[in-house]
């Protein structure tokens, strides 16, 4: 997954805000609602979630798509808990989101589905989850780790053995490996997550597309060009219209100044009056794609219903 959009807290770990921007936004949700239907089908499913803003908008999205969700969190009054856990159990495809609430001390062994619908920096955290999936029950042989949250990446397969005395000891050595640092282009990426929900991927990495274009023999321009056509469709996908894709452009200002800084360090030595050169050559360029996307993209939608009639 994409997660340079998130920020750290105090603590270390991922604030709460830059991960409800992430995980209740379209793209992410509808990510999850395939993720579901391919790899949870007929399971029963515990999604666990680092905000409850996010948990309930997975039980609405979830249960508009007709699948069986119900959402709980620490204000879900006890007498609805229980019957939330009742139905949970009796129910063969359940599904059930949380906040907080489960990742320690609920037992039940028919869970055989866990999805970690957000990323932490704690270890603890990322095992306590997975263990709601990993109780013994006869005639359960296995049971399924979906990960949203580059989580196995950070911490590596959650069946691996740990050293726990070595964690215990040596803390320090455990935080600093797994808590990740912002970089400017991070913090641009905070702030284009909430400005363009419904793009799945808003992050481009620069200096390893040069690497992957000088190995096919392309031009240097051509990472421009790759980077340009992935604003264009982060605004078309996130407007109605052309004028209004080339309004929201304006909100890629910094971005754009941040890629061609780091397409500047690719090339070597080049002047400040070539990338302030090259900047406005972005912008020109990425508003003539968003008006010749968007007149086929509209163009042919309109022309959709016209064709049945």
């Amino acid at each position: 997954m994409e997660l340079s959009s998130l920020a750290t807290g105090v603590r270390g770990d991922f604030t709460m805000q830059s991960s409800d921007a992430l995980y209740s936004s379209p793209a992410m949700l509808e990510l999850l609602l395939q993720t579901c239907r391919q790899h949870a089908k007929g399971r029963k499913t515990l999604i666990f979630n680092t905000g409850v803003f996010t948990s309930v908008k997975v039980q609405q999205f979830l249960a508009e798509a007709g699948l069986p969700v119900k959402h709980m969190d620490h204000r879900t009054p006890p007498e609805e808990r229980i019957a939330i856990l009742k139905w949970f159990k009796k129910t063969k495809s359940a599904i059930l989101t949380s906040v907080s609430m489960l990742t320690t001390g609920f037992d039940e062994p028919s869970v055989n589905c866990v999805i970690l619908y957000k990323a932490t920096t704690s270890l603890t955290l990322y095992h306590q989850m997975i263990g709601r999936g990993s109780r013994i029950k006869s005639g359960k042989k296995s049971f399924t780790i979906i990960d949203l949250g580059n989580n196995e990446e950070r911490f590596g397969p959650w069946q691996q053995s740990i050293n726990w005395q070595d964690l215990f000891d040596h803390p320090e050595l455990y935080t600093s490996l797994y808590t990740p640092s912002q970089s400017a282009g991070d913090k641009i990426n905070i702030h284009l997550r909430q400005k363009f929900p419904n793009s799945l991927h808003i992050d481009f990495d620069i200096q390893q597309a040069y690497t992957e274009a000088k190995e096919m023999n392309r031009k240097p321009r051509y990472v421009i060009s790759q980077s340009i056509h992935q604003h264009a469709l982060m605004c078309l996908d996130n407007s109605s219209d052309i004028a209004t894709a080339l309004s929201i452009s304006k909100e890629l200002n910094d971005a754009i100044k941040y890629r061609v800084k780091q397409y500047g360090k690719c090339l070597g030595k080049v002047t400040r009056s070539y990338l302030l050169w090259l900047e406005e050559q972005y912008s020109r360029r990425l508003s003539e794609l968003i008006e010749r996307l968007g007149r086929k993209r509209w163009t042919s939608s309109l022309a959709e219903p016209l064709a049945a009639a």
